[in-house]
């Protein structure tokens, strides 16, 4: 049986595989999507009973589909958008999927982007819980608690715990890590081997300017590509702040990285909101 529906989102998973070899992604990964695209092909029922009735866990009990993928499949489903595609499409509008929150308007959608750097659900949700929401300012007690009944009805049951019960160094790679993925795409941008993609914003000539790169740290799959956000134009920022996507079993994240102006920081790479962090690198690596 070939249920329109499933054929549908098999084709997405097949345009994400073919982005992903276009612009030298992983081989594995690419097969990895271009089988899901098959399997989901193959089933009698549709993928959004599956995910109704058992949520991701059904979605993992398909052959060749794991977490990270069934996270994808999940929210291609309940949201109608694949986050990951937009990006390799260069047509990612994250603030206008923000805004389809209630409570959530387009200046709020955008300070939550260019403030927390949120350009996902999933990421909203977890902001939502680890606190950083609530620190931003007109989002009270009740507001806050409506964005997250909101997205608890958009996405559904996922398999996995809840934020509070990730410890941050599962949650979160190394900046060693992070600043080597940083170093990689930087250099090799300088060097014109990545494949450039052309934005959909701010790019009138649709002109394939935005260079690209798909790596891998042990089991994260790294997207590393420059900030093409209003204030990153702003600021002429757009050769300077990095933003990297990277997905495992936890869930895609994100974080920008940016050459820090001010002391004890000044000239140095560094990864906007993990400060502490970094200086806590900084010192390790001086005194090696």
């Amino acid at each position: 049986m070939n249920v329109p529906e499933n054929r549908e989102i098999a084709q997405k998973l097949r345009e994400v595989a073919l982005l992903l070899d276009e612009q030298g992604a992983n081989r594995f990964r690419i097969r990895a999507y271009r089988t899901a695209a098959e399997r989901l092909e193959q089933l009698d029922v549709p993928v959004s009973r599956i995910i109704e009735q058992r949520g991701t866990d059904g979605l993992e009990a398909l052959p060749g589909i794991g977490v990270s993928l069934a996270r994808s499949i999940h929210t291609l489903v309940v949201t109608g958008r694949l986050p990951m595609l937009d990006r390799l499409r260069g047509e990612l509008d994250s603030t206008a999927l923000l805004a389809s929150i209630p409570g959530i308007g387009p200046a709020l959608a955008t300070r939550l982007h260019d403030d927390l750097h949120i350009q996902t659900l999933e990421q909203l949700e977890m902001a939502a819980h680890d606190g950083r929401l609530a620190d931003i300012e007109g989002v009270g007690p009740k507001k806050l608690q409506g964005i997250i009944d909101s997205l608890w009805a958009r996405l559904g049951r996922v398999r996995r715990p809840p934020p509070s019960a990730v410890s941050r160094e599962t949650r979160e790679p190394s900046i060693e890590e992070l600043l080597d993925v940083d170093r990689e795409y930087r250099e090799s941008a300088k060097s014109g081997t990545l494949r450039t993609i052309a934005p959909r914003r701010f790019n009138p000539e649709k002109e394939a300017w935005l260079p690209i790169l798909h790596t891998q740290r042990g089991p994260r799959h790294y997207t590393a590509i420059f900030s093409n956000s209003p204030l990153a134009h702003q600021l002429k920022k757009t050769r300077d702040w990095v933003i990297l996507y990277y997905d495992d079993d936890h869930g895609e994240r994100q974080c920008t990285v940016i050459t820090g102006r001010n002391a004890p920081f000044a000239g140095e790479r560094i990864v906007r909101g993990r400060e502490a962090d970094c200086s806590a690198y900084f010192v390790a690596r001086r005194s090696s």
